[in-house]
Formats: structure tokens, C-alpha cells, sequence
């Protein structure tokens, strides 16, 4: 307990001189996971989407048509535009060039009166200047006034004056920057999510021109789509088939713009994107809300008017979502964000804006399209119909305590820890991993279900079959917080869960099918970081009683080109985790002192659901596609 004198001593530390005064864009440099999200593969994709937010703000403004994206050879990237050019003359109370302000001024920009850009998808003012900040260096360049200017930016900080350095006759803007290593713990951008991302902002933006020059790979693509969301939604569902064409409708009120597209398949899952002002709001919103409820509400009252409700079922929403793909884009003035990186929209209004657009288009068009809007609903009645059966299996399966969790699986060897943080549960391929990995553990704090053979393909059945597949239903038990609808990650028992899976083609089979059922019904375990993926070797090598594992082949090339390959050499190929004793199976999988375990990420949702969709999907002709132009990446594939 402190004394009085130590007590006033602390008082005496806490004065003026304890408080400490961040300036300029210090406080991004100190805190930058607060402004994108985090420094890994996340935050550094982060800033390319600040800087085309910018390019894609003129062009909503309608100043934009065109605007390219070039990763260079470096890993730096530059992002020019045709729009109006950031403005370069002095501002009235800053005394610098427009410009320098953007850059070096948080909540700075053309975003807050609405004279400049009625609608805007950027981190509101301070967009560039977080870009700014967490780069090793920035240079601007801006075509105004029949003139190029440039200045260039390190760590922050303004190196050079605005300088005119050349003559042009149009206007528009360039950011070129490269990521502070410093601060990032990945510094090479993926060519694949910028693409992606690149891709929907192109959807999102009919008519807009976007060019992904990629200098590192010598490639590049150009996308542009002049039927926008309606092709996002055929380009969605290009792997099922659709019971209709795509469904189309717009609506404005209070301006706020609405833009829906919709296509039923005959598939069970349901796929709805949200977006505002071009940002993808992965965790959803009021404009989802209002879309959801509206849905629900039009086609049960279409059913009414055709007096087929006397099937005996009320639609609910799980019912008219079943098999739908939608994309669903509002253009907010005044968007309210859950979240510096804009996950999830909360704009109260607009949830009525977008149920009344919905409803009344929707409405409309069931009417006036009685074939379609026939299939819809013969589509939602078998949902409900399957519906009742999912909740007289899971009814029953309770009732036999296998998804009840106070009665575990027969086959789990649970842990004696009972706080689900310092808790790790194992999926174990094969009945005789499960033993060796029982061995293996740490039985304070580590369980281990074994999974026999392969799971079930859920991409390609309806929950009531799921809820049957007694793997499925131990998984569902031993982790404890349900599926779907009902799924709560408060009742989670362990906070890593982790698959152990054999190093062959099998176990890549099975981690498919497990990452498909994850991603489909636990998604969230996915987004909250619970879900990994163990890397038990595929050799073992010895040379003069020293011990070393490889992973796959690459590893043992590299391994035996380190210790030399002689006579004294010893290579043991595993075929599966059931060959491996438990000393081995806990040295190289289990102990968290001496494994790798590999964290599964969602970078991009519209992305994983497509793939999911072509390698697990009904439709083999993608699938084969996709084979085919990988085959070369696949290398001693085991058969």
C-alpha cells in the first residue's frame, strides 16, 4: 500500500509536463493499427484503398473516368487519376499549398462542406495523410491549370516546395508511395487483393475505366464494366445456375442514391454483398437491414396474393435467402461508420430508405413477371420445407445430447483448463493420429477430436442433411457455439481451434472441405482469429543423430543442400500424422514451443466465396478451368 508521501510524490509526477502533445501526423506514426487496421497484409492494403478512395471520389463527382494502378518493381505503388487535380494554390488560413495541407494535415479535404464531393468513401480528411505518414516516402504530382506540380513527402514530412516541373493539357492527380518498413511487418503488396479489390470498385462504378499495371509480374489488365452491379452478380453466380436474369433497380430519396441487383440459383447458400461509396461493408449494416427486411416482406406478400400459404409456411428470412446473390451499393452523403476501416454502415435512416426502394421495386417486378416470380417463390417454399426438417434433425440430434454442449462427443479427449483462452482444440485426421496426438498434448490445456474419413461437402447440401453428418455435429458440439443464425461466439470452449491434417493430397482434401464448412457456417471464427491450420512434416531427415523435418520437398532440397548429401544421411517420408510417434507428432505440430501453425485469413469475402464456389461447387467445368491453368504451381502431387 503506497505511503503518503509516495502518493504525493505520483501526484507531483502527473502535471502539465506528463501530458505529452502528438503533432501533425505523429499520432498515426504512434498508433497506425487505429487508422488501417493493423501493420500486416491488412493495414498495407489498407493505404492503396485510401489512395483510390480519392480517385473514385471523382469520379462519383462525376470529374473521373479513368484511373490506373501500377505496383512497381520496388513494391512502391502509384495510383493516377483524370479528375480535376487536388488543388495546388495557397489555403486562405494554412499559408501552404492546398496540397500540403491534404498531405500533411489530419481531417483536411474537399469532404466536409459537400461543395466539393457530395459523396465520398475516404477516411474523411485524413485518408492521405495516414498514406503519408506510415510511408517511407510520397510524391504527388497534379495536372491543373495546363501545368504539372510535384512535391515529395518523407516519413510525413514535406523534402521538397510544390515545384511546376512540366506542361500538360489535362488535369488529374498521381500518388506514388512506398510502405514504411518500419512500421509494417509486410512490406510486399499481393497482386491478387488489389486486383480484387481494383475488380469491385470497377463493378461498383459502371462505365469507369481501371488499369492494373502489375511491373513486377509484367502484366496488366484492364477492367471496366458498363452494366456495373449487374454484371458483379452474373460474374458471382457464372459458376451455378440462375433461375432468372438478373433483377435490376435503382431509387434515390433524401439523396441518398440506391442500386440493387439480384439472381436466384440452385444452390442453398445465400451470398449478399453490401456496399457505400464503393466501400465493401464486410460486416454489414443498416443498408443491409433494410434490404433483408423488405425481401422478406415483398415475396411473403406475393405468396398471399397467390394463396400459397397454404403450404402452412410463414417465409422467414433464411427462407427468401436461400440460393440469392445480391449486391447491394448505396451512395451516402453523410456516411456513420462502425470503425476507422469501415466494416459495418450505421446510418439509421437509410435502413428505411433502402426497405422502402426494395420493397416497392421489388414489388413491382414480381407482378409484372409472374414466370419469374413463380420460380422465386416455388424456391423460398422449399427452403421453408427444408427449414422444418433442419429444426427436427437438430430437435432430434439435441435430444440425443449431440449438440447439446454439456454432453461432449464420445471421442473428444478434452483438456482440464476451463478458461477458453488459454484453450486449444485439435482436429486430427484418422482415428490413429487421434492417438499419437493424444500422447502428444498437453492435457492442461490442449483436446484433440479425431475426425474420421473425409467430411461432408457442405457447399453442395442443405443444413438438415449437414446436421445428419455425425463429424459435422461433433465438431458443432466440442466447440460450442452453434452455427448459422443461432451462432454465438461467447459460448466458445476454446480460443485456437486447429487443424491437423495429413501432408498428402488427402489431408488437402480434407482441410478443403473443413475451411469450406468454417467459412459457411463459423465464418466468424475465421474473422476473430480462432481458426489455424497445424504443418506437421512430410520427411524426417537424419545425419549423425541430429533431427530436422521438412515440410514438403522444397524443404528437404534446401535441408540436404545445407547439411550435404552422404552416405550418413537418413529420410523418412511420413505418408500420414499416424506414422509419426507422439514425441515427433508434439516436437513438430503440438507444443506450441517448437510448432508452425498457419492463421487462416478472409482478406477478401467476395473473393473466398468465389472459390469456395468453383472448388466445391456443383459446376465441374470451372473447376477443371481452374486446374488447369494452377497444374504448374502443383509439384510431386501424391496419388
Amino acid at each position: 500500500m503506497a505511503t503518503q508521501s509516495e502518493n504525493s510524490q505520483i501526484a507531483e509526477d502527473y502535471s502539465a509536463k506528463a501530458i505529452k502533445v502528438l503533432k501533425g501526423l505523429q499520432g498515426i506514426i504512434m498508433r497506425p493499427a487505429m487508422y488501417v487496421g493493423d501493420t500486416a497484409s491488412r493495414g498495407l492494403h489498407h493505404l492503396v484503398d485510401e489512395v483510390l478512395s480519392n480517385s473514385i471520389d471523382e469520379h462519383l463527382a462525376g470529374f473521373c473516368k479513368k484511373i490506373s494502378i501500377t505496383l512497381h518493381k520496388d513494391h512502391s505503388v502509384s495510383v493516377e487519376d483524370d479528375g480535376r487535380g487536388i488543388p495546388v494554390d495557397i489555403h486562405p488560413t494554412e499559408g501552404k499549398p492546398a496540397i500540403e495541407v491534404v498531405m500533411t494535415n489530419l481531417h483536411s479535404g474537399g469532404k466536409f462542406e459537400k461543395k466539393a464531393y457530395q459523396v465520398s468513401g475516404g477516411l474523411h480528411g485524413v485518408g492521405l495523410s495516414v498514406v503519408n505518414a506510415l510511408s517511407e516516402f510520397v510524391v504527388a504530382q497534379v495536372k491543373r491549370d495546363n501545368k504539372i506540380y510535384q512535391i515529395k513527402f518523407e516519413k510525413g514530412n514535406p523534402v521538397t516546395k510544390l515545384e511546376v516541373i512540366g506542361e500538360a493539357n489535362e488535369t488529374g492527380t498521381k500518388i506514388l508511395f512506398k510502405p514504411d518498413k518500419e512500421i509494417f511487418s509486410i512490406t510486399e503488396f499481393d497482386p491478387q487483393i488489389i486486383e480484387t479489390r481494383i475488380k469491385d470498385l470497377a463493378y461498383l462504378n459502371k462505365g469507369l475505366k481501371i488499369i492494373f499495371k502489375n511491373e513486377i509480374e509484367n502484366k496488366e489488365k484492364e477492367f471496366v464494366f458498363e452494366k456495373g452491379i449487374i454484371s458483379f452478380v452474373e460474374n458471382l453466380n457464372k459458376t451455378k445456375e440462375g433461375l432468372h436474369p438478373v433483377i435490376y433497380f435503382t431509387g434515390e430519396k433524401d439523396k441518398i442514391f440506391v442500386e440493387i441487383a439480384l439472381q436466384y440459383n440452385n444452390e442453398f447458400l445465400d451470398r449478399v454483398y453490401s456496399f457505400c461509396n464503393s466501400i465493401n461493408t464486410v460486416e454489414g449494416g443498416t443498408h443491409e437491414a433494410g434490404f433483408s427486411t423488405a425481401l422478406t416482406r415483398a415475396i411473403n406478400e406475393y405468396s398471399k396474393k397467390l394463396n400459397t400459404k397454404g403450404n402452412g409456411f410463414q417465409l422467414t428470412g433464411s427462407d427468401v435467402r436461400e440460393g440469392l446473390t445480391a449486391i447491394i451499393s448505396v451512395k451516402v452523403p453523410e456516411p456513420q461508420f462502425e470503425g476507422q476501416t469501415k466494416t459495418k454502415l450505421g446510418n439509421s435512416n437509410v435502413k428505411g430508405i433502402v426497405g422502402s426502394v426494395v420493397y416497392e421495386k421489388l414489388t413491382n417486378f414480381l407482378e409484372e413477371n409472374p414466370n419469374v416470380a413463380k420460380a422465386v417463390l416455388e424456391k423460398c417454399i422449399l427452403s421453408a420445407k427444408a427449414r422444418e426438417a433442419a429444426k427436427k434433425a437438430r430437435d432430434l440430434t439435441r435430444r440425443k445430447s449431440a449438440l447439446d454442449s454439456g454432453s461432449l462427443p464420445g471421442k473428444l479427449a478434452d483438456c482440464s483448463e476451463r478458461d477458453p483462452v488459454k484453450c486449444e482444440l485439435f482436429l486430427v485426421e484418422g482415428i490413429s493420429a487421434g492417438g499419437s496426438s493424444k500422447q502428444a498434448r498437453n492435457r492442461n490445456f490442449q483436446a484433440i477430436l479425431p475426425l474420421r474419413g473425409k467430411v461432408l461437402n457442405v457447399e453442395k447440401a442443405r443444413l438438415d442433411k449437414i446436421l445428419k453428418n455425425q463429424e459435422i455435429t461433433n465438431m458443432i458440439s466440442a466447440i460450442g457455439t452453434g452455427i448459422g443464425d443461432e451462432f454465438d461466439i461467447s459460448k466458445l470452449r476454446y480460443h485456437k481451434i486447429i487443424l491437423m491434417l495429413d501432408g498428402d493430397i488427402d489431408g488437402a482434401h480434407i482441410s478443403c472441405l473443413l475451411l469450406t464448412f468454417f467459412y459457411r457456417f463459423m465464418k466468424k471464427l475465421i474473422e476473430n482469429n480462432n481458426l489455424f491450420l497445424a504443418e506437421p512434416p512430410l520427411y524426417r531427415i537424419v545425419k549423425n543423430k541430429t533431427v530436422y523435418y521438412a515440410k514438403e520437398d522444397n524443404d528437404l532440397s534446401r535441408i540436404l543442400n545445407e547439411i550435404g548429401n552422404s552416405e550418413n544421411i537418413v529420410i523418412q517420408r511420413f505418408k500420414g500424422l499416424g506414422e509419426m510417434n507422439a514425441d515427433q507428432l508434439a516436437e513438430t505440430a503440438v507444443s506450441p514451443a517448437t510448432r508452425t501453425l498457419r492463421q487462416i485469413k478472409i482478406e477478401d469475402a467476395v473473393e473466398a466465396d468465389r472459390m469456395f464456389t468453383m472448388l466445391m461447387g456443383e459446376e465441374v467445368e470451372p473447376r477443371k478451368e481452374f486446374i488447369m491453368a494452377n497444374a504448374k504451381f502443383a509439384k510431386n502431387v501424391d496419388v
